[in-house]
């Protein structure tokens, strides 16, 4: 299977602090493990970087840049980069004119849009509920992938 990991999924597997961190890190493991193919985007990145380096007060991580950077490293080095062209522009206008998405939920749109034109039938997120309206794509919770 191809599977793009959501940026919720990755901000928890560096959050060893966080109650969805044994979850997050375990179901990209299995992923792997499975040899599945694994993705992740640069639109994934810059949503990382935003929460990382944000302070806590603000509802982010409060990373410093260097380790934000240590962070996407190690992304880098675990899963496959599933880069910006063209067609994905196209491809997230159809999507936000038919499915009609509005505001916030056009970060969503976009990362179904990218998982469109590489042919990415699954997505691993935190948030399932907020992809449902996408008929073409799987939304898989990590707590599916952990016995």
């Amino acid at each position: 299977m191809r599977v793009l990991v959501d940026t919720n999924v990755l901000l928890r597997a560096v959050q060893s602090n966080h109650p969805q961190f044994a979850e997050a890190t375990a179901a990209i493991a299995t992923l792997v493990r499975r040899s599945d193919s694994v993705f992740f985007s640069p639109q994934n990145i810059a949503e990382f970087w935003n929460v990382a380096t944000r302070p806590v007060e603000r509802n982010g991580l409060g990373l410093s840049s260097d380790r934000a950077f240590q962070e996407i490293t190690g992304i880098e080095k675990s899963l496959s980069l599933l880069p910006d062209v063209p067609e994905i522009y196209a491809s997230w206008k159809e999507i936000v004119r038919t499915n009609k998405v509005l505001g916030v939920k056009v970060h969503d749109a976009r990362l179904v849009a990218i998982m469109t034109v590489y042919s990415v039938s699954g997505l691993l997120t935190f948030n399932s509920a907020d992809f449902a309206r996408f008929t073409n794509i799987t939304a898989i919770h990590p707590s599916s992938l952990v016995p």
